[in-house]
């Protein structure tokens, strides 16, 4: 469990490198004009968002990365669906920003089709090998996971598979087109993407394979560097060629086999065969009117529906964005949803998952009450059992709608910044370390067994009222909770639109115990010196921090012609419309 300390030394490492970007958010939702000297005041008020939303009749798709956003625009002008258009975005993506995601990392997705006016969900998370246990690692007197330990077989490419099959319009090749171009002939290397590269690239600069893969001459590329990957293009090229046979099975699946066997890891050819990513049903919980949905464990997405049930409880509204009283609320709603995140999330296959009683509003009225005035420092988890007996029972996000209104919401990762390290000689991929997140310990939910897949943070989202649909997601760790409950406190609350919400200054916890968190310039300084007051521990970062997290949003309302999408400035990227024909 330790994604969020991991992510958090990540961002330190970083530093104020992360400058921020000009402006501030102010609570309302524009600031009233304000004169210069011997000038004329202004007609229109200052802009209060560091841009517009982006508005078309036709689709949009929103990445951290201009040109995967281009990607996915090009299908959906080609006549791609919604899902055609993702795995496009994604696959570039992980051509682009390969710390972040890859085709050697796990997909989680939900699917809302505005025909039927259902919501779907799609967990490709990858499971352990059949011979990884915790008696196999005592047999062999391994006392802690090693790098070839925490790799689990990579769900995104049997991801892509399942949903095209179910949803795709145009073959898979034409949807990998644009990122086999990327990895060929090149792309300019961005700014946070450098600066990203250099930060977690360089300390693998001792590998081979790696080098080979991601560090051109040994160094990591700067700013406007042209970078290209034949390896990588080779990877999904047999993918384009043989769907997801074409990375399970054949030469890249040789490649990652013999990786095993060199480094004495447990994974099998019948691991990766045997695999299948599956269906299920979001869950959901009510937040004063709007639906919000995420996905089930095991992923952290419930923890996002605690926290909104426990701050349903306090007129956070009322009390004004941002305000001391809000945020100590939503802080501590924080704490309290993560301490039954860590207690009782894992695999649901492996032990009973108790879903319903943790999103019970019950429980919700009983922890918002243990909320004072002070900071808690040390949360203890929910004792569910009086509410059980009522029952009856690093990382890259990106989201698109087509022309019809059928939106897509996608999340992707490596689990930490280039996975482990590891490459397997001639793919141009990085494996993702999602199985470090496994406890050593027998018994627990989230305990090491075989053909288990770990507790993941990374988790998209969904949420509607009446005429009202958002996808929408934002990454980092085990920020991405807290910034998805975030999110729709300014759309619920506050009544911004979604770059708006986007935009607003945040606040972030990556771990789980003490009264230290991050914030954000924009939150007054006044605010956050009476936090400070009350016993909270706030490092102020400069506006517009990475580490924050990074978001995209799409909007569609029934029976109106546009559609809408917006995208962090916390990065590289944009919300893209599909290109009007012409």
């Amino acid at each position: 469990m330790n994604d969020g300390r991991a992510t958090g030394k990540r961002w330190l490492a970083k530093g104020l490198a992360i400058a921020a970007i000009a402006g501030s958010y102010p609570a309302a939702a524009q600031l009233p004009p304000e004169p210069v000297a011997g000038r004329p005041a202004p007609s229109q008020p200052a802009r209060a968002q560091s841009r517009s939303m982006v508005v078309s009749q036709y689709g949009i798709v929103a990445t951290s990365q201009v040109a995967a956003s281009q990607a996915g625009a090009a299908i959906l002008a080609k006549g791609g669906s919604a899902v055609d258009a993702a795995i496009a975005a994604n696959a570039a993506l992980g051509v682009i920003e390969p710390m972040m995601n890859g085709i050697g990392g796990d997909l989680f997705a939900i699917v809302y089709n505005a025909k039927t006016k259902q919501v779907y969900g799609l967990n490709a998370s990858g499971w352990t090998p059949a011979g990884l246990s915790l008696e196999a690692l005592k047999k062999r007197k391994i006392e802690k996971l090693r790098v070839i330990d925490q790799v689990t077989v990579p769900g995104t490419v049997a991801g892509w598979d399942m949903m095209v099959k179910r949803w795709g319009k145009l073959p898979l090749a034409q949807s990998l087109a644009p990122a086999i171009a990327l990895a060929e002939d090149g792309f300019g290397v961005p700014e946070n993407d450098a600066l990203n590269w250099k930060n977690t690239g360089m300390p693998f600069a001792g590998d081979p394979a790696f080098a080979k893969a991601f560090l051109p001459g040994g160094q990591a590329p700067a700013v406007g560097d042209l970078v290209r990957n034949p390896d990588m293009a080779a990877s999904l090229r047999r993918i384009a060629q043989s769907g997801r046979d074409g990375f399970y099975r054949g030469p890249t699946a040789d490649a990652m086999l013999a990786l095993q066997r060199k480094l004495g890891g447990f994974m099998t050819a019948e691991d990766l065969t045997a695999f299948e990513p599956e269906w299920v049903t979001p869950i959901s919980t009510d937040y004063r009117g709007w639906k919000v949905y995420e996905l089930p464990p095991n992923g952290q997405g419930i923890a996002a529906l605690s926290m909104l049930n426990i701050m349903e409880t306090f007129p956070i509204g009322a009390w004004g964005h941002n305000s001391q009283r809000a945020l100590h609320a939503m802080i501590e709603a924080k704490k309290l949803a993560y301490a039954d995140l860590q207690q009782f999330i894992g695999d649901p296959r492996a032990s009973a998952i108790p879903v319903e009683a943790l999103l019970s509003k019950t429980l919700a009225k009983q922890r918002a009450a243990t909320i004072g005035e002070r900071a808690q420092c040390n949360v203890l988890p929910s004792d569910i059992k009086a509410v059980l007996a009522k029952q009856s029972s690093d990382t890259t996000y990106l989201t698109v709608v087509d022309k019809e209104g059928n939106q897509v919401s996608l999340i992707q990762s490596v689990a930490s910044a280039f996975g482990g390290g590891l490459v397997a000689d001639g793919t141009g991929f990085a494996l993702h370390n999602r199985g470090k997140s496994f406890v050593l310990e027998p018994g627990r939910p989230n305990s090491l067994r075989p053909r288990m897949r770990p507790l993941h943070t990374i988790i998209p989202a969904y949420m509607e009222k009446g005429d009202r649909h958002i996808a929408f997601g934002i990454m980092g760790g085990f920020n991405q909770a807290q910034a998805h409950a975030q999110f729709v406190s300014n759309i619920v609350d506050f009544g911004m639109n979604i770059q708006g919400a986007l935009d607003a200054a945040r606040f972030t916890k990556l771990d789980f115990d003490g009264c230290g968190l991050w914030m954000e310039d924009g939150v007054p300084a006044e605010t956050v010196a009476a936090l400070n007051g009350q016993g909270h521990q706030i490092k102020v970062w400069p506006r517009y921090f990475e580490g924050m997290g990074r978001g995209n949003a799409v909007e569609t309302r029934d029976g109106k012609a546009v559609h809408y999408g917006a995208s962090d400035p916390r990065t590289d990227g944009a919300a893209v419309p599909e290109q009007q024909p012409f």
